[in-house]
């Protein structure tokens, strides 16, 4: 081979090796360029995890930062939730679902007194082991063994009710168990012994204040009963004195005599109802009775003192308002009398003047009845108005007292009024005078027809003299509701004047300035005047004296009632007619007389009250016979065989219910029934109970009233019998 060739072929190895060697290059230069993008890439993850393993750091950190916090702060709740269990007086303790103890507070440890055993792990078993062994708790009248199980049994069910258990030393715990829901109970153990004690003080002094009540009741009663039997001699005697043969003063006087005693005793009934009022157990007792009357003869008690101050008394009764309610009339006539006698009270000139309204209700019997005490006293300060029906209030100051009195009768009105379903007020000007007013829904017993106060024809005008204005104002409008004309003037001068021919009537005042009532009828009849006069007077007994009454026609007590207005105009058109024959001639067939006369067996050891009783029937046509004890009244039953008996409660040897309950016995066997009333000087609320359940039929009480008496003989009578009244007296 050539050199030539030689150079050739080994300049084209050496080529081909340098092409090797570039390709080499190239490629080792591409696996560094992969390399190096490798250790950066790894660089940049070492880098990457390295800050998340710094942050991971720093964030364990952190988390064991706030964890200790944590810590810390747990400690610390802990701390302070245990030092507030600690200081709880009431002890507390905490059991795992296996009733095994977890922790106690020292309150709850000390009921142990220091046992050892008493720790933490305990089981609920053995601590009541220990309360009984150790004798901590006392189980009164129950074997120990038998106190741990009803302690288990009520540990163990799901909502244990609180229990008090009586400790050694006398002090009493009442623990309540809280069962939670994985099983742990919270116990709560609460000191109540001075709750316990507090009770048994508050038992013992409500066993003592009861039996004071009692005491005070029975008290009451006996003093009501002791007050009443004289009173019913003071009363009942006075009601016999009415029916002898009095002059017109001695009638007023025996009247004012009654009539006082009556107000005496509904002091009695106020001192007896008093704490029933505080207590609003005060029973009302509805009964028929006259409203105008009632206020009539209210007015008849106060005028005294009204005519002391020179007051005016006036009544305002609506002329077409019934008469006749059903009601508590002893309690309105408490009301009213209370309303009246403060008016009179602060009122020191001008008048006094209740008035009378109501508006009947269509279709019912019920009559919303208004009732106004208008006066021209003292008047009541705007800043007292509010408070006027206050307990012991009163108007004028308490430090410069011109008025007496407990202040109690505007209280007790209101509540009584209430008690009613009524309402009470009051409108006043302080220095021109008050006006109090009450209304009650009143069932009315009649119907009052508008033309009842008709008057025939005749009268066509009257001519009015009164100085008073309230009280002309009055009279006129009443005259007006008869068909009147009324003419109005204020002196006996003026009416001179007024005076013609064809006047009905006059009707003056008595007590009138410069020329008085009698005066002005003498002064008429010198002057050949013949026109009626009907005298109005608030002593009618002075007039019915003077030598002057004889001029005129009728003298009217002042505030006169309605009817006796009406009555007096209508007597002076009534002629005497001649009597029937027919009703005059006597009959010619005889009548067949009655079997006999009645029997009447009373039982009274009082000898005062025999006597009144004794009175009070004597116009009757009855055989009356007495016994003086229950123990009489029973056998003189048995011989005397009455249509009716009246006996009293309270006696010697045998009381009227005791005997009531002989007679009944006496009775069974055969088919008679002897009514039985009981006379009885108790007013306590129960005692009507307690005297009917003996089996007396009705009941009166003290002072007894004739005309209660009578009613009951009457309703006995029957065919057989002599009625024990007159037919014409019966009938009325």
């Amino acid at each position: 081979m050539s050199l030539a060739n030689k150079l050739s072929q080994e300049r084209r190895a050496r080529l081909a090796a340098e092409r090797v060697l570039e390709q080499k290059k190239a490629e080792l230069q591409a696996a560094n360029r992969k390399l190096g993008n490798h250790a950066r890439q790894l660089s940049d993850e070492i880098v990457e995890t390295r800050a998340q393993v710094k942050t991971v750091r720093d964030e364990n950190e952190r988390v064991k930062s706030d964890l200790s916090v944590a810590n810390e702060k747990v400690e610390k709740l802990e701390r302070r939730l245990w030092h507030s269990i600690e200081s709880i007086q009431d002890g507390m303790a905490f059991f795992d679902s296996d009733s095994r103890l977890i922790a106690a507070n020292e309150a709850w440890l000390s009921v142990f007194d220091g046992l050892e055993a008493i720790q933490p792990g305990i089981s609920y078993v053995e601590i009541l082991q220990f309360l009984t062994e150790e004798g901590i708790v006392d189980t009164a009248d129950m074997h120990p063994a038998d106190w741990r199980e009803m302690a288990l049994d009520r540990w163990q069910s799901a909502s244990p009710d609180p229990e008090i258990i009586r400790l050694w030393s006398g002090a009493y715990i009442k623990v309540f168990d809280q069962r939670g829901h994985g099983g742990d109970v919270i116990s709560l153990a609460m000191d109540i012994t001075d709750t316990v004690r507090n009770e048994q003080r508050l038992k013992e002094a409500r066993r003592k204040a009861e039996a004071a009540a009692r005491a005070k009741s029975a008290f009451l009663a006996n003093m009501s009963h002791e007050i009443r039997t004289p009173m019913n001699g003071v009363v009942g005697m006075a009601d016999l004195l009415q029916d002898t043969d009095l002059t017109e003063e001695q009638l007023l006087y025996a009247e004012t005599i009654k009539n006082s005693g009556e107000a005496l005793l509904v002091i009695i009934n106020d001192v007896l109802d008093y704490s029933k009022i505080e207590a609003e157990k005060l029973v009302l007792h509805s009964d028929l009775f006259d409203l105008e009357r009632c206020i009539h003869e209210l007015i008849m008690l106060l005028q005294p003192n009204a005519r002391d101050k020179g007051l005016e008394l006036l009544v305002d009764y609506d002329m077409f308002l019934p008469t006749q309610f059903t009601g508590d009339r002893g309690r309105l006539r408490q009301i009213i009398t209370n309303l009246m006698g403060n008016a009179i009270k602060f009122t020191e000139e001008g008048h006094v003047t209740i008035r009378v309204v109501g508006v009947h209700s269509e279709g019912e019997k019920m009559t919303d009845l208004r009732v106004t005490i208008e006066d021209t006293g003292i008047g009541i300060p705007a800043d007292k108005v509010g408070h006027i029906f206050g307990e012991f209030n009163q108007v004028d100051d308490e430090q410069n007292r011109k008025y007496e009195g407990t202040g109690l009768g505007l209280a007790i009105s209101q509540k009584l009024i209430n008690l009613m379903g009524g309402e009470i007020w009051v409108e006043s000007e302080e220095g021109k005078g008050s006006c109090f007013g009450f209304s009650l829904p009143l069932p009315a017993a009649e119907k009052v027809a508008s033309d009842c106060f008709r008057l025939p024809d005749g009268v066509k005008t009257a001519l009015v003299v009164e100085p008073h204005d309230v009280s002309r104002m009055i009279l006129k409008r009443q005259l007006e509701v008869m068909g009147i004309e009324a003419i109005c003037c204020e002196n006996g001068a003026q009416a001179l004047t007024q005076i013609t021919p064809d006047l009905g009537v006059v009707l003056c005042d008595h007590n009138m300035r410069d020329m008085d009532g009698l005066e002005l009828a003498e002064v008429m009849r010198d002057a050949g005047q013949t026109t009626p006069i009907i005298l109005l007077s608030t002593t009618s007994s002075a007039a019915e004296k003077d030598p002057a009454r004889c001029h005129v026609q009728a003298v009217l007590q002042k505030p006169y009632p309605r009817r006796s207005l009406f009555a007096a105009l209508a007597a002076l058109e009534v002629v005497a007619s001649p009597s029937d024959p027919s009703e005059t001639a006597g009959s010619t067939e005889e009548e067949v007389p009655a079997v006999r006369t009645m029997r009447v067996l009373a039982a009274e050891d009082n000898k005062t009250n025999r006597l009144v009783f004794s009175k009070m029937v004597k116009s009757l046509d009855i055989e009356l016979k007495f016994a003086e004890n229950g123990l009489e009244a029973v056998e003189m039953f048995q011989s005397f065989h009455p249509d009716i008996v009246f006996t009293d409660i309270s006696m010697p040897e045998m009381d009227g219910k005791e005997a009531t309950q002989k007679i009944r016995a006496l009775e069974a066997d055969t088919a008679q029934h002897i009514p039985v009333v009981a006379m009885t000087a108790h007013a306590m609320d129960g005692d009507a109970d307690d005297i009917l359940a003996a089996g007396i039929d009705h009941y009166l009480t003290k002072p007894l009233r004739k005309d209660a008496i009578t009613d009951h003989i009457q309703k006995v009578w029957h065919e057989g019998l002599r009625p024990p009244l007159p037919e014409d007296q019966a009938e009325g």
